[in-house]
C-alpha cells in the first residue's frame, strides 16, 4: 500500500510574551465621565450650599437691622434717666422666652462704668447677651451699626449693635443690640441641602444615563467593525463592506488594502511555485529520458536521483503553497463541489470501483484554499481507488467543530497498527508492485498539519482501510448586503 514519510512536527511557537489586555474603552470613558460629572456636581453642590448659607445669613442680618431700626425709634429715657421701650409692632418671638431672637440695651454715662442690660426683650428671660465688655462706645461704623458674632457655652448668636445718644442733656449713651441664634439658619439650610442632594442626584443619574446611551451609540460602529472582521477572518466575506462613520473609513480602507495586498502576495507565491515546478519539470524529464536509455549503473543512479528530486520538489512546493494559504485571511472552500469534481475524475481512472458519497452536506466548507483541498482529497481518493476491490465510500460531516472527511475502501486493509502509521512516511511504500511514488499520503498529512488538522488510518467497516481527514471548518456563509 502506498505510504509517505513520517510526519514532520510543525509546532508553531509564539515567542511573544502574553500581554495583559488593555482596559475596555467603554469602561474607561464611563469611569472618566463619572469622575468628572461627580466632581463637577460636588463642586456645584458645595458652591450652591455655600451661596444659600451666605444668603440666609445675610437675610437674617437684614431682619436684625430692621429690628434694630425699630428699637432705635422706640427707645427713650425719662427724666429720672430710666430707659423706656414702649411696645411696637415687631416679631412676636421677642416676647417668647428663649425663642432665639433677642434685643438688649446697655447704657453708659460720661465718666461712669457701663450698665449692662438696662432693658431687654422678654425672650431673654433671665439672661443677658454675651457682649464684649471692651467694645468701643464711641465707634461709629459707616453703615450705622456693627455686626457681631457672640458666643456662649451653648449658643452662637449673630448680632447687630448700634450706639445712640438722645438729644436731651444728661441722657446716657445707649448701646442697642438685636441678636438671633444661628440655629435659626440650620433648618432652612438642611431643607435646602436635602433638596439640593435630590436634585443633583437626579441630574447625575440623568447625565450618566445620557453618557451611557451616547457611548453605546458612539461605539456601536466599533462593535459592528469587530463582527465584520470576525466574518472576514472566518471566510464569510472577502472584505469589509459595511457602512461606517467617516472617522472609521480610513481604518476600513487600510484594512481592505491589507487584505488585497495579502491576497496578491499569496497569488504571487502560488504563481512562483508553479513557475518553479514548470522550470524544473523540463530538465528533470530530459534527465529521466536520457537515463532510461542508459542501462549502466550510472544511468540507474541518475534515474533514482531524478525521481527523488522530483518527489522533493513536489513535496516542498505543496508545503510552501499551503503555508502561503494559511497566512491568508477569509478563506472558505465548499467541500461538496470539490468532492463531486474529484469523484468524476477518479471514476474514470478507476472505472471498476464504485465511489459513493454517503452524505449530502452542501453547507459544509473547508477553511482553506480550494487547491489544497483538491490536493488532499485527490490523493486520498486515488489511494483508495488503487487498493479497493470494488467499493469506496466517502462520508463528510461536522465533528466537534471540525470538518471530518472519512474515506473507506473494501481492499485488503492493514491489520497492524504500526504499519498503518507508516503509510504516511515520505517516500516509503508497503508494496513496491503497486504504482505510486510514496509521496501522496505524506503530502496530505503535511497539508493537514499546516492547517491545524490531522489525518489518520484505521480499519474500515468494509474490511479495507479507513482514512479520516480532520480539517478546520469554515463558518456558514452569510448575506453581506447591508
Amino acid at each position: 500500500m502506498p505510504t509517505s514519510a513520517p510526519p514532520t512536527s510543525h509546532a508553531a511557537s509564539d515567542n511573544a510574551s502574553p500581554r495583559r489586555p488593555a482596559a475596555s474603552l467603554r469602561r474607561r470613558l464611563l469611569l472618566a465621565t463619572l469622575t468628572w460629572v461627580l466632581l463637577a456636581l460636588l463642586v456645584a453642590g458645595w458652591g450652591l450650599r455655600s451661596l444659600f448659607a451666605q444668603h440666609t445669613r445675610q437675610q437674617l442680618q437684614d431682619q436684625l437691622v430692621v429690628q434694630l431700626n425699630q428699637l432705635s425709634g422706640a427707645v427713650d429715657v425719662d427724666v429720672q434717666g430710666q430707659v423706656r421701650v414702649p411696645p411696637w409692632v415687631s416679631d412676636p418671638r421677642l416676647d417668647t422666652p428663649l425663642s432665639g431672637l433677642y434685643w438688649q440695651i446697655d447704657s453708659q454715662m460720661p465718666g461712669a462704668a457701663a450698665r449692662m442690660a438696662v432693658a431687654r426683650s422678654r425672650s431673654l428671660w433671665d439672661q443677658v447677651l454675651p457682649l464684649p465688655a471692651d467694645a468701643s462706645w464711641r465707634e461709629r461704623p459707616a453703615q450705622g451699626y456693627r455686626v457681631l458674632q457672640l458666643q456662649d457655652d451653648t449658643h452662637t448668636l449673630l448680632a447687630v449693635s448700634r450706639h445712640i445718644h438722645l438729644p436731651r442733656d444728661g441722657t446716657p449713651v445707649l448701646r442697642l443690640t438685636v441678636a438671633a441664634d444661628i440655629a435659626l439658619l440650620a433648618e432652612p439650610l438642611q431643607r435646602f441641602t436635602a433638596m439640593l442632594l435630590i436634585s443633583l442626584g437626579t441630574l447625575a443619574a440623568g447625565l450618566l444615563l445620557a453618557v451611557a446611551v451616547q457611548l453605546h451609540l458612539t461605539l456601536r460602529p466599533l462593535q459592528q467593525l469587530r463582527q465584520d472582521l470576525a466574518t472576514v477572518r472566518a471566510g464569510q466575506q472577502p472584505a469589509l463592506t459595511g457602512h461606517y462613520p467617516q472617522e472609521l473609513l480610513p481604518l476600513v480602507q487600510e484594512f481592505n488594502h491589507v487584505l488585497t495586498s495579502n491576497a496578491d502576495m499569496v497569488q504571487r507565491a502560488r504563481t512562483q511555485a508553479g513557475n518553479l515546478a514548470h522550470a524544473l519539470n523540463t530538465p528533470l524529464s530530459v534527465l529521466t529520458n536520457a537515463a532510461a536509455q542508459d542501462a549502466s549503473p550510472l544511468g540507474q543512479l541518475v534515474q533514482e536521483q531524478v525521481a527523488q528530486a522530483r518527489r522533493h520538489v513536489e513535496y516542498h512546493l505543496a508545503h510552501a503553497r499551503a503555508s502561503a494559504a494559511v497566512r491568508a485571511t477569509g478563506l472558505r472552500c465548499p467541500v461538496q463541489p470539490v468532492l463531486q469534481a474529484l469523484l468524476r475524475t477518479v471514476a474514470r481512472l478507476h472505472s471498476h470501483i464504485d465511489f459513493a458519497l454517503q452524505t449530502d452536506t452542501p453547507q459544509l466548507a473547508f477553511k482553506g484554499e480550494e487547491q489544497d483541498l483538491f490536493e488532499m482529497l485527490g490523493n486520498l481518493l486515488d489511494n483508495a481507488g488503487k487498493w479497493a476491490h470494488g467499493q469506496v465510500q466517502i462520508d463528510v460531516q461536522q465533528l466537534q467543530g471540525q470538518l471530518c472527511i472519512t474515506i473507506d475502501d473494501d481492499g485488503p486493509g492493514i491489520a497492524d497498527p504500526a504499519q498503518r502509521s507508516q503509510i504516511f512516511a515520505r517516500g516509503q511504500r508497503l508494496d513496491e508492485n503497486r504504482p505510486g511514488s510514496g509521496l501522496g499520503l505524506n503530502i496530505v498529512q503535511e497539508l493537514a498539519h499546516t492547517y491545524g488538522g490531522s489525518v489518520r488510518a484505521d480499519t474500515a467497516p468494509l474490511g479495507g482501510l479507513r482514512l479520516v481527514l480532520m480539517l478546520p471548518l469554515a463558518p456558514a456563509a452569510r448575506d453581506t448586503k447591508k
